[in-house]
Protein backbone atom coordinates (compact mmCIF):
# COMPACT_ATOMS: atom_id res chain seq x y z
CA UNK A 1 0.00 0.00 0.00
CA UNK A 2 1.74 3.71 -1.26
CA UNK A 3 0.07 5.80 1.36
CA UNK A 4 -2.01 6.25 4.68
CA UNK A 5 -4.27 9.13 5.52
CA UNK A 6 -4.91 10.52 9.15
CA UNK A 7 -7.44 12.65 10.08
CA UNK A 8 -7.48 13.92 13.98
CA UNK A 9 -10.80 15.59 15.33
CA UNK A 10 -12.09 16.83 18.00
CA UNK A 11 -15.59 18.74 18.04
CA UNK A 12 -15.33 19.80 14.19
CA UNK A 13 -18.11 17.91 12.70
CA UNK A 14 -18.41 20.93 9.91
CA UNK A 15 -14.38 20.51 8.97
CA UNK A 16 -14.79 16.70 9.54
CA UNK A 17 -16.95 16.18 6.64
CA UNK A 18 -15.34 18.42 4.27
CA UNK A 19 -11.85 16.46 4.89
CA UNK A 20 -13.35 13.11 4.69
CA UNK A 21 -15.59 14.27 1.24
CA UNK A 22 -12.18 15.25 -0.12
CA UNK A 23 -10.58 11.93 0.35
CA UNK A 24 -13.42 9.62 -0.78
CA UNK A 25 -13.64 11.53 -3.89
CA UNK A 26 -9.94 10.95 -5.04
CA UNK A 27 -9.28 8.80 -8.06
CA UNK A 28 -6.25 7.55 -6.53
CA UNK A 29 -7.67 4.52 -4.54
CA UNK A 30 -3.68 2.77 -3.22
CA UNK A 31 -4.52 3.68 0.21
CA UNK A 32 -6.09 3.20 3.79
CA UNK A 33 -7.93 6.14 5.60
CA UNK A 34 -6.97 6.73 9.48
CA UNK A 35 -9.61 8.60 11.20
CA UNK A 36 -8.19 9.30 15.30
CA UNK A 37 -11.51 11.33 16.79
CA UNK A 38 -10.77 12.58 20.54
CA UNK A 39 -14.30 11.63 21.72
CA UNK A 40 -16.22 14.17 20.04
CA UNK A 41 -19.69 15.28 21.30
CA UNK A 42 -20.59 17.67 18.62
CA UNK A 43 -21.87 14.85 16.13
CA UNK A 44 -18.41 13.55 14.80
CA UNK A 45 -19.03 10.40 15.43
CA UNK A 46 -22.44 10.20 13.42
CA UNK A 47 -20.43 11.75 10.84
CA UNK A 48 -17.60 9.28 10.46
CA UNK A 49 -20.17 6.59 10.49
CA UNK A 50 -21.97 7.26 7.52
CA UNK A 51 -18.76 7.20 5.83
CA UNK A 52 -17.10 3.87 7.79
CA UNK A 53 -17.11 2.03 4.63
CA UNK A 54 -14.45 4.32 3.39
CA UNK A 55 -12.59 4.22 6.12
CA UNK A 56 -10.13 1.44 7.42
CA UNK A 57 -9.64 2.09 10.95
CA UNK A 58 -11.30 4.78 13.28
CA UNK A 59 -11.70 5.30 16.51
CA UNK A 60 -13.26 7.77 18.78
CA UNK A 61 -11.44 8.40 22.46
CA UNK A 62 -9.98 10.71 24.50
CA UNK A 63 -6.52 11.32 23.82
CA UNK A 64 -3.87 13.76 25.37
CA UNK A 65 -3.72 16.70 22.41
CA UNK A 66 -2.91 16.98 19.06
CA UNK A 67 0.40 14.86 18.48
CA UNK A 68 -1.12 12.16 21.04
CA UNK A 69 -3.96 11.53 18.25
CA UNK A 70 -1.46 12.00 15.60
CA UNK A 71 1.03 9.25 16.82
CA UNK A 72 -2.15 6.43 17.10
CA UNK A 73 -2.46 7.24 13.74
CA UNK A 74 0.93 6.69 13.04
CA UNK A 75 0.93 3.38 15.15
CA UNK A 76 -1.81 1.67 12.92
CA UNK A 77 -0.37 2.77 9.81
CA UNK A 78 0.39 0.52 7.14
CA UNK A 79 1.49 2.84 4.41
CA UNK A 80 4.65 3.70 2.57
CA UNK A 81 4.08 7.13 3.36
CA UNK A 82 1.98 8.94 6.09
CA UNK A 83 0.06 12.35 4.98
CA UNK A 84 -1.55 14.48 7.58
CA UNK A 85 -4.92 15.76 7.16
CA UNK A 86 -6.18 16.60 9.78
CA UNK A 87 -10.01 17.77 10.01
CA UNK A 88 -11.17 21.17 8.57
CA UNK A 89 -7.91 20.82 6.02
CA UNK A 90 -9.37 19.38 2.70
CA UNK A 91 -7.44 18.06 -0.78
CA UNK A 92 -8.09 20.89 -3.47
CA UNK A 93 -9.01 18.24 -6.54
CA UNK A 94 -9.89 15.09 -6.78
CA UNK A 95 -6.81 13.97 -8.79
CA UNK A 96 -4.68 15.91 -6.25
CA UNK A 97 -3.16 12.48 -5.20
CA UNK A 98 -2.92 10.85 -8.46
CA UNK A 99 -0.56 13.43 -9.70
CA UNK A 100 1.35 13.38 -6.76
CA UNK A 101 2.11 9.60 -7.54
CA UNK A 102 1.94 9.85 -10.88
CA UNK A 103 5.54 11.56 -10.17
CA UNK A 104 6.73 8.48 -8.51
CA UNK A 105 7.99 9.81 -5.15
CA UNK A 106 10.92 7.61 -3.71
CA UNK A 107 12.25 10.29 -1.41
CA UNK A 108 11.94 10.25 1.94
CA UNK A 109 9.95 13.34 2.29
CA UNK A 110 7.71 15.10 -0.16
CA UNK A 111 5.94 18.35 0.26
CA UNK A 112 4.23 20.05 -2.17
CA UNK A 113 2.29 23.62 -2.12
CA UNK A 114 -0.74 24.67 0.21
CA UNK A 115 -3.66 27.07 -0.28
CA UNK A 116 -5.27 29.55 2.31
CA UNK A 117 -7.46 32.26 2.48
CA UNK A 118 -4.87 34.70 2.08
CA UNK A 119 -3.95 32.57 -1.50
CA UNK A 120 -1.39 30.39 -1.99
CA UNK A 121 1.79 29.44 -0.24
CA UNK A 122 4.71 28.02 -2.38
CA UNK A 123 6.69 25.70 -0.19
CA UNK A 124 9.71 25.58 -2.48
CA UNK A 125 11.77 27.81 -0.46
CA UNK A 126 10.64 27.16 2.99
CA UNK A 127 12.97 24.89 3.80
CA UNK A 128 15.03 26.67 6.95
CA UNK A 129 15.86 25.23 10.52
CA UNK A 130 14.73 28.42 12.40
CA UNK A 131 11.59 29.34 11.18
CA UNK A 132 8.55 27.84 9.67
CA UNK A 133 9.46 24.60 7.47
CA UNK A 134 6.79 22.76 5.08
CA UNK A 135 3.01 22.18 5.93
CA UNK A 136 2.44 18.72 7.40
CA UNK A 137 -0.90 18.88 5.57
CA UNK A 138 0.52 18.84 2.20
CA UNK A 139 4.14 16.49 2.94
CA UNK A 140 4.36 12.67 2.48
CA UNK A 141 6.55 11.23 4.37
CA UNK A 142 7.83 7.50 4.91
CA UNK A 143 6.32 5.24 7.71
CA UNK A 144 9.79 4.10 8.69
CA UNK A 145 10.97 7.33 9.70
CA UNK A 146 8.74 7.58 12.98
CA UNK A 147 10.80 4.27 14.02
CA UNK A 148 14.27 6.23 13.11
CA UNK A 149 13.69 9.62 13.61
CA UNK A 150 11.29 9.48 16.56
CA UNK A 151 7.14 9.78 16.51
CA UNK A 152 5.69 13.28 17.39
CA UNK A 153 7.13 14.73 20.67
CA UNK A 154 3.95 14.57 22.87
CA UNK A 155 5.70 17.29 25.53
CA UNK A 156 4.99 20.18 22.47
CA UNK A 157 1.03 21.66 21.76
CA UNK A 158 2.53 23.33 18.46
CA UNK A 159 5.65 22.83 16.44
CA UNK A 160 5.84 19.29 16.94
CA UNK A 161 5.43 18.50 13.16
CA UNK A 162 7.77 21.13 12.49
CA UNK A 163 10.55 19.62 15.39
CA UNK A 164 10.48 16.29 13.77
CA UNK A 165 10.49 17.64 9.96
CA UNK A 166 14.37 19.76 11.35
CA UNK A 167 15.19 16.82 12.90
CA UNK A 168 14.62 14.24 9.91
CA UNK A 169 15.99 16.32 7.34
CA UNK A 170 19.05 18.07 9.04
CA UNK A 171 19.70 15.79 11.62
CA UNK A 172 19.23 12.54 10.19
CA UNK A 173 19.78 13.47 6.61
CA UNK A 174 16.66 12.13 4.99
CA UNK A 175 16.49 13.07 1.37
CA UNK A 176 13.65 15.40 0.63
CA UNK A 177 11.26 16.06 -2.98
CA UNK A 178 9.52 19.24 -3.82
CA UNK A 179 6.46 18.79 -6.33
CA UNK A 180 5.15 21.92 -7.88
CA UNK A 181 1.32 21.12 -6.87
CA UNK A 182 -1.42 23.02 -4.41
CA UNK A 183 -2.55 19.65 -2.77
CA UNK A 184 -4.12 21.10 0.11
CA UNK A 185 -6.61 23.99 1.27
CA UNK A 186 -5.64 24.53 5.54
CA UNK A 187 -7.98 25.61 7.82
CA UNK A 188 -6.59 28.73 9.39
CA UNK A 189 -8.52 28.62 12.34
CA UNK A 190 -6.33 25.84 13.63
CA UNK A 191 -3.90 26.53 17.07
CA UNK A 192 -0.97 27.25 14.84
CA UNK A 193 -2.80 29.98 13.42
CA UNK A 194 -4.17 31.72 16.07
CA UNK A 195 -2.03 34.63 17.45
CA UNK A 196 -2.96 34.14 21.00
CA UNK A 197 -0.62 30.71 20.73
CA UNK A 198 2.36 32.99 18.89
CA UNK A 199 4.33 33.39 22.07
CA UNK A 200 4.25 29.83 23.08
CA UNK A 201 4.98 29.07 19.79
CA UNK A 202 8.18 30.81 19.43
CA UNK A 203 8.90 29.30 23.43
CA UNK A 204 8.57 25.59 21.90
CA UNK A 205 10.80 26.35 18.58
CA UNK A 206 13.35 27.76 21.10
CA UNK A 207 13.48 24.80 23.22
CA UNK A 208 13.80 22.49 20.14
CA UNK A 209 16.86 24.68 18.78
CA UNK A 210 18.27 24.48 22.32
CA UNK A 211 17.78 20.43 22.31
CA UNK A 212 18.31 19.34 19.14
CA UNK A 213 20.71 22.10 17.79
CA UNK A 214 22.61 23.95 20.79
CA UNK A 215 25.88 25.21 18.52
CA UNK A 216 22.96 27.36 16.66
CA UNK A 217 21.15 28.79 19.17
CA UNK A 218 22.83 31.70 19.72
CA UNK A 219 23.36 32.99 16.33
CA UNK A 220 19.24 31.80 16.00
CA UNK A 221 18.51 34.49 19.22
CA UNK A 222 21.10 37.05 17.64
CA UNK A 223 19.49 37.24 13.90
CA UNK A 224 15.68 36.88 15.62
CA UNK A 225 16.88 40.21 17.42
CA UNK A 226 18.58 42.11 14.43
CA UNK A 227 15.12 41.02 12.18
CA UNK A 228 13.50 42.70 14.61
CA UNK A 229 15.20 45.71 13.83
CA UNK A 230 14.31 46.34 10.16
CA UNK A 231 10.28 46.39 10.88
CA UNK A 232 11.01 49.99 12.00
CA UNK A 233 12.97 51.13 9.64
CA UNK A 234 13.22 51.88 5.52
CA UNK A 235 15.97 52.99 3.01
CA UNK A 236 19.50 53.94 4.52
CA UNK A 237 18.79 52.18 8.31
CA UNK A 238 17.19 49.53 6.76
CA UNK A 239 20.55 49.01 4.57
CA UNK A 240 22.70 49.51 7.75
CA UNK A 241 20.56 46.72 9.63
CA UNK A 242 20.98 44.27 6.70
CA UNK A 243 24.63 44.29 6.78
CA UNK A 244 24.66 44.13 10.24
CA UNK A 245 22.70 40.95 10.04
CA UNK A 246 25.17 39.33 7.14
CA UNK A 247 27.87 39.97 9.23
CA UNK A 248 26.87 37.22 12.15
CA UNK A 249 28.41 33.65 12.18
CA UNK A 250 24.50 31.96 11.48
CA UNK A 251 23.70 34.17 8.19
CA UNK A 252 27.86 33.00 7.30
CA UNK A 253 26.51 29.29 7.86
CA UNK A 254 23.29 29.20 6.28
CA UNK A 255 24.67 30.79 3.10
CA UNK A 256 27.71 28.60 3.16
CA UNK A 257 30.24 31.54 4.13
CA UNK A 258 33.55 30.89 5.85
Amino acid sequence: MKLSIITINLNNAEGLRKTLESVVNQNFTDYEYIVIDGGSTDGSADIIKQYADKITYRVSEPDNGIYNAMNKGIRVAKGEYCLFLNSGDWLMENNGLQYIFDRKPVEDIVYCDIQTEYGIRNMREKLTIYNSIISHQSTFIKTVLFSTVGYYNENNKIVSDWEFLINAIFKFQCSYQYISSVLTYIDNSGISSNIAFQELCQKERENVLKESFPMMYDDYRQLLSLSKEIIPYRNSRLIQVIRKMQSTSFYKKIKGVK
